[in-house]
């Protein structure tokens, strides 16, 4: 048996091909940006539903190619927020003959949490999972068999649409964002009183490609190279320093770091503010990136046959 899980994110549209010992056959990931200007317009564009379709076609030759048996399909905060967002899914189902659903934020990280904690060696801290995506950033944590989650309604694209622009990143963009981002995180302290306990006592692992793509900039990697990605350990200078960095170049200019991932130049540095602030709240120094998400999570419910996971 062959299992796959699609992604469709609100930047990206990953997916992921394992086989029923949870060995990874094939991962993918293209930038797709289904969630451009749905925070302005509540619709899915035309041009980004064909950009998505024209994807998902090409995973499911991937997906025939690898004879796989079973598979699942999950839509995120794009497809929330989108009044056009079933017609979306019910495409997505045809084209690539996955069962389909579309997550809710507690859900979502419910999923990345068992799928980015799988290969951690255990800690004595909690561990809490940070996934920055394009329209809505996840924290999850399980804590003496209570899982604590939230779904803050930012994300790179969101906040880099709503308050920072995609040029240079100016002090004014900056305190709007920063503004944006303290609202959210003080709603998750306040509708999840169990964060409180977490700060300065929790291990923050940082999942998707906003963490992946800081991971490669640290790195000076230019090619994806999982091995020097996954469980590296990020500093909040490291954070500081590349948000800086970047924020004093024109989305095109930010292309010739090595690492940087063409299709996030325009939103990371809202991505990192983002990181920035939830590292502050959480009174850390450093996060452990990790590869492994929300695919694998998802992949995982199939091989186990747990049919009622989210």
């Amino acid at each position: 048996m062959s299992v796959a899980a699609i992604d469709c994110g609100t930047n990206s549209t990953r997916l992921l091909i394992a086989d029923d010992a949870g060995r990874v056959l094939r991962r993918e990931m293209r930038i797709t940006r289904l969630g451009e200007d749905v925070d302005a317009t509540g619709t899915l564009a035309d041009a980004a539903l064909q950009r998505n379709f024209d994807v998902l076609t090409q995973y499911a030759t991937y997906m025939r190619e690898a004879h796989v048996t079973r598979s699942r399909l999950v839509a995120t905060s794009a497809a929330r927020d989108a009044a056009n967002g079933a017609f979306f899914l019910e495409r997505a189902a045809e084209i690539t003959g996955a069962r389909v659903a579309l997550l809710s934020g507690h859900e979502e990280a419910q999923l990345s949490l068992r799928g980015a904690t799988a290969d951690l060696p255990d800690v004595e801290a909690p561990t809490m999972i940070l996934d920055i995506g394009g329209g809505s950033t996840e924290m999850a944590a399980m804590v003496n068999g209570e899982l604590l989650a939230f779904s803050m309604q930012l994300g790179c694209v969101r906040v880099t649409e709503r308050a920072t622009g995609v040029g240079i990143l100016t002090p004014a963009a900056r305190e709007r964002a920063n503004d944006m981002i303290a609202a959210e995180l003080q709603r998750a302290w306040s509708q999840v009183p169990g964060f409180e306990g977490l700060v300065g006592n929790v291990r923050v692992v940082g999942l998707a490609g906003m963490v992946a793509t800081l991971s490669q900039l640290v790195a000076g990697v230019a090619e994806y190279d999982r091995e020097r990605v996954h469980h590296q350990r990020l500093t909040l200078s490291n954070v500081v320093e590349w948000c800086e960095r970047l924020g004093r170049e024109e989305p095109a200019a930010r292309l010739r770091f090595p690492g940087m991932v063409a299709g996030r130049e325009d939103v990371l540095p809202a991505g990192l503010l983002i990181l920035e602030s939830v590292m502050l709240r959480c009174a850390v120094g450093e996060i452990l990136s990790s590869e492994n998400d929300i695919l694998d999570g998802l992949a995982a419910t199939m091989v186990t046959d747990v049919d009622d996971e989210p």
